[in-house]
């Protein structure tokens, strides 16, 4: 009898045992899972580290506040020549001058999202202060990068960028929407066009919101080595992919530099109708 029990106990122990080396691995597996954070999770985590992230230098150059507090068309022109910078979560940056703006102003802007003043929780960062960073969806896989500016629900988006740095880096996210063996990109055609730019620069839906003066991730820079772009350099057209919104689909709230090989879409007529228009006016002694 003693012996019967002592090997019912070992048994048991045996069991036990088992059962707790087995409990180990799900638990582990789950470990495991959470050691892995999403795109979303390291951006929200990188907030805590951006002390240490930010040198002087950058500090110096970078854009605050103050820079987006401007109505829409003259955020929409001033964005041009600036430099985006994103930075990934392996601390490598990534950095593109902005060539190319749209101005979608709010209100009676009928191509625009808050349209007469439309509220959803789509389009709430277009009612945030100034600088606030707007992330959408276009046809259920891709994503355009605004900025909002001074304006009840107005805001700027980014059409394209010439790419400064990073641009091997550019190229593998590029590619990894594109069919396998398409042909390699030029450098010119990483940026041009507001889901290439979110895709070439990593900009997840998750930025939507998130403030473009202080974002750790993402922010603006002035570009040192560039002077402000000239009112003859800035090219006036009507914005893109907007047809059906009648007479606003004229309006010539998209604009761009003037020759540069990264601009998406070129408009020979409006680039006739503003240099004209720059001769004039200055002809007639109006300062811009």
């Amino acid at each position: 009898m003693l012996a019967l029990a002592a090997a019912t106990s070992e048994q048991t122990v045996s069991l036990n045992k088992h059962n707790k080396d087995t409990e180990v691995k799900p638990k582990d597996s789950q470990t495991a899972l959470k050691k892995q954070p999403s795109q979303c999770e390291n951006a929200q985590s990188a907030e805590a580290e951006r002390s240490c992230y930010f040198t002087g230098n950058e500090q110096q150059h970078r854009l605050g506040e103050d820079f987006f507090k401007h109505p829409c068309i003259s955020l929409a022109k001033a964005f041009l020549g600036k430099v985006l910078v994103r930075r990934c979560a392996d601390g490598t940056e990534l950095r593109g001058r902005i060539v190319e703006t749209e101005a979608y102003l709010g209100g009676e802007d009928k191509a625009s999202h808050s349209a007469g003043g439309k509220r959803t929780e789509r389009n709430t960062a277009m009612f945030m202060k100034p600088g606030t960073i707007y992330v959408y969806p276009i046809y259920g896989i891709y994503l355009c990068m605004n900025v909002s500016s001074e304006g009840e629900g107005a805001a700027v988006l980014l059409r394209s960028l010439e790419p400064l740095q990073g641009q091997a880096v550019m190229r593998q996210l590029r590619a990894a929407r594109r069919k396998e063996g398409a042909r390699q990109l030029k450098d010119k055609e990483l940026c041009n066009g507001p889901s290439k730019l979110c895709q070439a620069l990593n900009i997840p839906r998750c930025f939507d919101c998130r403030d473009l003066a202080s974002d750790p991730d993402v922010w603006l820079e002035n570009d040192p080595d560039t002077s402000p772009a000239k009112p003859q350099d800035i090219v006036s057209a009507p914005r893109i992919g907007i047809e059906s919104h009648g007479e606003w689909a004229k309006k010539p709230w998209r604009f761009y530099l003037r020759g540069h090989p990264s601009v998406s879409v070129v408009n020979k007529e409006a680039e006739r109708q503003t240099l004209s228009g720059n001769k004039t006016s200055c002809s007639q002694g109006i300062l811009f």
